[in-house]
């Protein structure tokens, strides 16, 4: 049996999409999962300060970051790939031909980029929302 794989994408790759990777990591380890961006802006960094502080209070593990834009070989070597919001799935899909209809979004509503708006404990519970929705 294949091992099913998801990729989560947000804009930098420093604060949502790395927080579903771990948070997906501790509640089902079995499932291959990691994350990208959609921009070159961050790529290399860490994940964000308050992304590091929001895991460390609910108790998920990480290990050291380096950011990534998605590529069309991410596409090809995993099953799933979700975005945080409507901005992030338009710049996808100009990055990747999503002929096998795997990109969507991981809730049918936005999930705000926590860069801006300092509410990491309120992303990480629609984070989870989405992660329990998908498994």
């Amino acid at each position: 049996m294949k091992e099913r794989s998801i990729l989560f994408v947000c804009h930098g790759n420093v604060c949502r999409s790395v927080m579903a990777e771990y948070i997906l990591k501790s509640m089902a380890p079995e499932i291959r999962c990691e994350s990208r961006a959609v921009s070159y802006e961050d790529a290399g960094r860490d994940i964000y300060y308050g992304a590091k502080r929001c895991l460390d209070r609910h108790g998920i593990s990480y290990d050291r970051h380096h950011a990534r834009v998605i590529s069309q070989k991410d596409y090809d070597s995993f099953d799933e790939i979700y975005v945080m919001d409507h901005e992030n799935l338009r710049a996808i899909r100009w990055i990747i031909d999503d002929h096998d209809h795997k990109i969507r979004m991981l809730l049918e509503r936005e999930i705000e980029d926590p860069w801006y708006t300092d509410r990491f404990d309120e992303v990480y519970d629609q984070i989870k929302e989405g992660i329990e929705r998908i498994l």
